[in-house]
């Protein structure tokens, strides 16, 4: 077997069960979860009207480049949402099995395991993708802190230039997981002259991108900034899109890679031998989602009308405060992270994720310390009433 398989570590909701599974939960109370990102508003109908119409679809083989009206649909949403001139569908867009999928084969492309100890460079708190993707490339992750005085942003600044030369691909989280932080045009500008100054790849996993406060602007992309700055050839830069947060559909596997058509063209070349063609009937799901905004909109007005619920009721009790982006809050705990977890499972029955499982110990610092994770995924009234729970458990303390 691949050796680099003993360097992954267990996945965050592994070491969530086990820490759930010391204690019993009270028996009268529901339980709810605000630990897993996963949407738990409903589907689009017209999508999956889509999906029964199509079905039949399943008799063709899909293509790996995906269909022409997909890509092109892909192309046009881009350009309306982030304000780009022209988005060529042909060469700057792969439709993907969700960002995950294509995040780890990404890497596998990009990654010259043969240059002297090559890294992929990560923020921390991170998506737990980018360290396995990273590994099995042969690279070693690099984990830069997202802490609070830099507004749960690494500082780059900071960054030894040991590390940029050895850096092959860094990853960005804009809005981030799970701290909500986004990256604006002056941000991007630095790391894309990091890129040209030492020759790496960006790659933006925007996948919480279409979540945020109704009525606030909507977070910048990294193509966005590209645009602005005058790179419209995308140069080195690449983006990471999704159906999953956006509209509802974790379970479709849909989303998309843009950006630079000399990253994407070998890419191609990689998933053809990769096998991951979209089916399809989600292509054309894929393409009722891409093209309607309306169920964005109020997607995001139940968000925010969760987010102000839920602050109203912690803040008093728990140092939490509203996030740029994304459906996510990343309070402080007023005790060690696990014990809170675990505590309030036991007390309360409601399951929350601690901070240092989503972080690495990095020079004696967890970013996650004495704080966690919670997904306002559920309806509101359990959204409300999980909070309840928790200022009572809290006030309990």
């Amino acid at each position: 077997m691949n050796p680099d398989l003993s360097k992954l570590q267990p996945y965050p909701f592994e070491k969530l069960a086990k820490l759930k599974g010391e204690v019993t939960p009270p028996a009268d109370l529901e339980h709810i979860a605000l630990s897993i990102g996963e949407p738990k508003h409903p589907a689009p109908e017209f999508v999956l009207d889509t999906l029964r119409t199509e079905l039949q679809r399943v008799e063709n083989y899909p293509t790996t480049k995906g269909l022409p009206e997909l890509n092109s649909t892909i192309a046009s949403w881009l350009e309306r949402r982030f304000s780009l001139a022209n988005v060529d569908p042909v060469s700057q867009v792969i439709p993907v099995n969700g960002t995950r999928e294509a995040i780890f084969a990404f890497t596998q492309a990009v990654v010259n395991r043969c240059q002297y100890r090559p890294l992929v460079v990560s923020p921390n708190p991170f998506y737990q993708i980018y360290e396995g993707a990273a590994y099995l490339s042969g690279a070693e992750p690099h984990f830069l802190p997202c802490l609070e005085e830099n507004g749960f942003n690494p500082d780059y600044d900071a960054v030894p230039e040991e590390i940029w030369h050895r850096c092959q691909m860094l990853f960005v989280c804009t809005p981030g997981n799970p701290t909500g932080s986004t990256l604006k045009l002056e941000d991007f500008k630095k790391l894309i002259d990091l890129a040209d100054q030492y020759d790496f790849v960006l790659a933006s996993d925007e996948c919480y991108s279409e979540i945020y406060v109704d009525g606030a602007d909507a977070p910048m992309g990294l193509l966005e900034a590209c645009e602005q700055l005058g790179r419209k050839d995308f140069k080195r830069c690449v983006v990471f899109h999704s159906l999953s947060k956006r509209s509802n559909l974790p379970g479709l596997r849909s989303g998309f890679i843009a950006g630079d058509e000399d990253l994407l063209k070998p890419f191609l070349l990689y998933r053809t031998y990769h096998g991951c063609a979209m089916p399809v009937h989600t292509q054309l799901a894929s393409i009722a989602a891409w093209s309607d905004e309306q169920h964005v909109i109020k997607n995001r007005q139940e968000y925010t009308q969760k987010f102000s619920s839920v602050l109203d009721i912690l803040s008093p009790v728990l140092d939490v405060k509203q996030t740029e982006a994304s459906f996510y809050l990343w309070p402080k705990t007023p005790i060690n992270e696990e014990t809170f977890a675990q505590q309030l499972f036991a007390q309360q029955n409601v399951t929350v994720l601690p901070g240092s499982y989503l972080s690495r110990t990095v020079d004696d610092i967890n970013p996650g310390s004495n704080r966690i994770r919670m997904a306002l995924v559920a309806p509101t009234a359990e959204c409300t009433e999980a909070a309840l729970r928790i200022r009572s458990f809290i006030e309990s303390l």
